[in-house]
C-alpha cells in the first residue's frame, strides 16, 4: 500500500523572520523547502561575497541552523562569530564553512547541500540564485541606492527594488518547488531587503502566480524605519503586488493583539510602530485574513512565536 504523500510546504524569505517559522515547521509531517535570499551585503556575508565572489551566505547559514538536528555544540560552533583576530573578526564560522564548501564543490548550491547533509538538516534549502547578485532601490524622488545594507539608511520612501546583473537566473529547483507546493509561505522580514529580493526574480513571480498551492503572507508585526514607516498590512501586500503583479497572495496572517508597554516604547526609540491591519482594504484585495496572537511574549524583542505560527500554518494544509 502506498504511503500518502506528505504535503509540500515552501517558505520564501530571508532575514530574522524566516528561521523562526522553519524551526517550528520542521517538526511537522511535511516535505519542507526553504528558498532564501542571497542579496545581503553587510558584515561577514558582505566581506566573503566581495572577496570570493559567492552569493551571500549569512541568511543561508541561519536557515541551516534552524533546520538542523545536529548536536547543540556543533550548532553553537556553526553559529559562532569571531570577535577578535585581524582577518577573522566579525566572521561567522558557518559563513566560512559555506565559503570553503563552495570552493571545494565548485558551486554554492552544492556547498549548501553538503553542509546540510553533515548537519542533518530536515528539508531542502535553495538559494534564490547560484550567483552573486546585488540589490538596488529606486526612491520616490528618483535616487537609486545600491546595496542591501544601504537602502534603509537612506531613510527615503522606496518606490521599487531591483536586482543586478540582469537577468538573475533563479535555481530551477526553487522555481519547481514553488510550482509543486501545497502551501507557499512568504516569511516575515524586512519587506524591501529580505522578502522582495526573492520574489522579484521573474520566474519566481510567475511560479507564485501558477502554483497549485495556496500562498500565504505572514505579515510583519512592526514597521521598520527606513523601509516601511507608517505602512499598514495592506501597504505591505500592495508593495509585493506592485513588484510582481496581482493574484500572487491568497491569504495574510496578522497579529491581532495590542502591543503595549515597554516593548512598544523600545520600538518607538527605533521609530518603529505596530503594523495596523486594515481589514477593509485587505478584503478588497481579495485576501483571506487569518488572525491570532502570534507573537512570543517571553522575548524582549517582538518575534513571531515559533510554535503558534507553525501550528497555524500547518492547519492551513
Amino acid at each position: 500500500m502506498s504511503k500518502r504523500k506528505k504535503p509540500h510546504v515552501v517558505v520564501v524569505g530571508g532575514g530574522t523572520g524566516m528561521p523562526v517559522l522553519l524551526r517550528g515547521l520542521k517538526n511537522y509531517p511535511i516535505d519542507l523547502s526553504a528558498i532564501v535570499t542571497v542579496a545581503d551585503d553587510g558584515g561577514s556575508s558582505g566581506r566573503l561575497r566581495s572577496e570570493m565572489a559567492i552569493p551571500a551566505p549569512g541568511d543561508i547559514r541561519n536557515v541551516i541552523a534552524a533546520l538542523s538536528d545536529a548536536e547543540p555544540m556543533l550548532l553553537d560552533l556553526f553559529q559562532h562569530r569571531f570577535t577578535n583576530g585581524n582577518g577573522l573578526s566579525g566572521h561567522a564560522m558557518g559563513n566560512l564553512l559555506l565559503a570553503a564548501m563552495t570552493s571545494l564543490t565548485g558551486d554554492f548550491y552544492n556547498g549548501i547541500k553538503e553542509i546540510s547533509r553533515v548537519l542533518n538538516v530536515k528539508g531542502r534549502i535553495y538559494p534564490i540564485a547560484n550567483q552573486n547578485m546585488f540589490l538596488h532601490a529606486e526612491m520616490e524622488d528618483g535616487e537609486i541606492i545600491s546595496g542591501e545594507s544601504n537602502i534603509p539608511d537612506a531613510n527615503k520612501k522606496i518606490k521599487r527594488v531591483f536586482l543586478s546583473p540582469e537577468p538573475v537566473l533563479p535555481l530551477p529547483e526553487a522555481v519547481e518547488a514553488i510550482k509543486q507546493a501545497d502551501l507557499v509561505v512568504i516569511a516575515p522580514g524586512s519587506l524591501y531587503t529580505s522578502t522582495l529580493p526573492n520574489m522579484i526574480v521573474p520566474q519566481i513571480g510567475d511560479a507564485l502566480r501558477h502554483t497549485k498551492g495556496k500562498v500565504t503572507y505572514v505579515c510583519n508585526v512592526m514597521s521598520q524605519y527606513g523601509e516601511t514607516t507608517g505602512y499598514t498590512a495592506a501597504d505591505h501586500v500592495q508593495a509585493i503586488t506592485d513588484h510582481i503583479g496581482e493574484g500572487c497572495i491568497h491569504s495574510i496572517i496578522v497579529h491581532n493583539q495590542p502591543i503595549e508597554g515597554d516593548v512598544r516604547e523600545l520600538y518607538a526609540e527605533e521609530n518603529a510602530a505596530p503594523v495596523i491591519y486594515d481589514t477593509e482594504r485587505l478584503l478588497d484585495m481579495g485576501l483571506e485574513i487569518i488572525e491570532g496572537d502570534i507573537i512570543d511574549h517571553s522575548k524582549k524583542m517582538l518575534r513571531h512565536d515559533t510554535a503558534k505560527v507553525s501550528e497555524l500554518l500547518y492547519s492551513l494544509i
